[in-house]
């Protein structure tokens, strides 16, 4: 989704963020840091962006009132964009902003990086980019080199791990009517992941192609898993074979129709007029848009597909691995033993 190949460091501002509610401050820098290393300059690139390569949400910027301007980051953001030359100050206003709303104790404190970008790709295109990027987690590392005939051992405490980003936004300069194109990453606690996205950032989902194929295969696996039961006696491998029929389609189809979808992967009439029904309600709540039909994105296919699992498990015993026809499978009770069980028909051992 984001490549930096092309990409080069603009601006970069550094300042500390603590946390309000624990009456620890915050520390703002006077000035821009000047990056004149080239293997620093490298290592921060990479640090800042590379964990953007595998992030497909495409966010926007929104506000209750819909007025994008009083979006604090939307603000910030277009005043950049138009004038770089306001670079450092804005990001002095995004670190006072941060500051403001990390209120809740578990937030932690830690340096906040504000960068401006020059040809980052977003979707085939290259565009300007802000990154805001905080670093929480800390690490100690041990350094070793040769000395008198041997070696000698350092270390370093509170060091960040490059490989390991905490927090990252990073806006791109185009879409600015609809809020600019956001990308977000945070791989800290759910806590932050809510201050940080809703409260910060203030962001809504796009409404395209991946998250539509990713609330459509979510939202029938809720059903399936869910739903099914208050209407319905399944086995759980009626349950697979369901999950499986639709994987099938997905990784199939080129797009999602919903009446195919559903005389295809459902087939039984009542049971496809509940989903139509669970499908409606959750539209109306959310706003996903998986009523009509769309193009199918592989990449959310892919990604969904490690959470449709086809796999029985029997007690702690056996894992029974259910890919294909499931009239191969036949559960029953044993009196005698008073068990269940299940019949397994194959024609060869692989």
């Amino acid at each position: 989704m984001v490549f930096f190949q092309e990409a080069s460091l603009e601006q970069l501002s550094i300042h500390r963020i603590g946390n309000k509610s624990q009456n620890e401050f915050y520390v703002l820098s006077d000035h821009s840091l000047v990056i004149q290393d080239e293997f620093l300059n490298n290592l921060l690139m990479r640090y800042f962006l590379s964990s953007f390569e595998k992030v497909n949400e495409v966010y926007h910027f929104m506000h209750s009132t819909d007025d994008l301007n009083l979006n604090e980051l939307f603000h910030f953001s277009s005043d950049i964009f138009k004038n770089p030359s306001n670079f450092h100050q804005n990001s002095q206003d995004i670190s006072k902003y941060l500051y403001d709303i990390s209120n809740h104790p578990k937030i932690k404190s830690g340096e906040l990086y504000v960068a401006s970008f020059k040809d980052v790709q977003i979707e085939g295109e290259l565009h300007d980019a802000l990154g805001i990027f905080k670093s929480e987690t800390k690490e100690t590392y041990l350094k070793v080199y040769p000395e008198k005939g041997g070696f000698q051992m350092e270390y370093e405490q509170d060091g960040i791990n490059i490989q390991k980003l905490d927090k990252g936004v990073l806006i791109f300069n185009c879409n600015k009517d609809e809020g600019f194109k956001v990308v977000v990453v945070d791989n800290t606690n759910r806590t932050d992941t809510v201050y940080w996205k809703d409260e910060f950032l203030k962001l809504k989902i796009r409404n395209d192609n991946f998250n539509k194929t990713q609330n459509t295969m979510s939202i029938y696996k809720n059903f399936v898993s869910t739903k099914l039961d208050d209407e319905f006696e399944l086995s759980k491998a009626d349950k697979i074979d369901l999950l499986n029929r639709s994987m099938k389609y997905f990784k199939e189809k080129e797009t999602f129709e919903m009446d195919e979808f559903a005389n295809e992967v459902i087939g039984n009439a009542k049971a496809i007029e509940s989903f139509k029904n669970f499908s409606q309600q959750h539209d109306q709540e959310f706003e996903t848009g998986i009523t009509g039909s769309f193009d199918i994105s592989g990449a959310a296919v892919k990604k969904q597909a490690k959470d449709f699992k086809s796999v029985l498990k029997l007690d702690k015993n056996f894992h029974i691995y259910i890919h294909g026809d499931k009239e191969l499978i036949e559960k029953g009770f044993d009196d005698d033993k008073a068990m269940n069980f299940y019949k397994v028909y194959f024609k060869e051992e692989v």
